[in-house]
C-alpha cells in the first residue's frame, strides 16, 4: 500500500461522496468501488469507504450488493465500522412498508411528450373566494373592547411580589456575605 494509492483512494472517495450527495448514484458506486479496491479492507479508511459504498448501492437500487457488503463488514476489525454495518444490515433487511396510493404523488414523464408540448406555463390561481381572502396589511382591524376580558387576574401582582422577594434575598445575601 503506497502513499500514492492512498491519496488516489481518498480522492476517489471524496468524488464518490460528492456524486452521492448530488444524486449521481451510479457514478458514486463506480468511484467508491475503485477507492475500496485501492485500500486495505481491514483499515479504518477502507471500512469507511465501504460503509459509504453500502449506502450508494442501496440508493442505486442494488440492495443485494448492499446486504452482501454489510454481511462482510459485520466482521470488520474496526469497531465503529462493524457496528455501523450491523445497524445498516438491520435497516436493509427490514420489511418494506406499503404506502397508500393517496400518499403518493404521480410525476408525469415529460420525456414522452413531443418537444412542442414541453412549454409549461405556471399560473397562480386563487382557490379562495374574494370573501375568504385575508385583509390587506394596510387595512386595520378594530377590536371591540366590550368583548375583551379586562378583569385583573392578580397574576401581575404575584409576579411583582416574587421579583421583589428575589431582589431582597439577593441583596440580603450580598450584605451577609460581606460581613463574614
Amino acid at each position: 500500500m503506497s502513499a500514492d494509492s492512498i491519496e488516489i483512494a481518498k480522492t476517489r472517495y471524496q468524488t464518490g461522496k460528492i456524486a452521492f450527495e448530488n444524486g449521481q448514484y451510479r457514478e458514486a458506486v463506480e468511484n467508491l468501488e475503485k477507492a475500496s479496491a485501492l485500500l486495505a479492507r481491514n483499515s479504518r479508511l477502507g471500512g469507511e469507504v465501504e460503509i459509504t459504498l453500502v449506502t450508494a448501492y442501496e440508493a442505486a437500487g442494488r440492495t443485494d450488493d448492499a446486504i452482501a457488503l454489510c454481511e462482510r463488514l459485520k466482521r470488520h476489525p474496526h469497531f465503529e465500522t462493524s457496528k455501523q454495518a450491523r445497524r445498516m444490515l438491520y435497516i436493509l433487511k427490514a420489511p418494506k412498508l406499503k404506502r397508500p396510493t393517496e400518499w403518493m404523488t404521480q410525476i408525469p414523464d415529460l420525456g414522452a411528450l413531443p418537444d412542442n408540448e414541453l412549454k409549461i406555463t405556471v399560473a397562480a390561481k386563487s382557490t379562495k373566494s374574494p370573501q375568504q381572502q385575508k385583509p390587506k396589511l394596510t387595512e386595520r382591524e378594530f377590536v371591540d373592547l366590550s368583548q375583551v376580558n379586562t378583569k385583573d387576574n392578580r397574576f401581575i401582582w404575584v409576579a411583582l411580589i416574587a421579583i421583589g422577594l428575589t431582589i431582597f434575598y439577593l441583596v440580603w445575601l450580598s450584605v451577609s456575605a460581606g460581613t463574614v
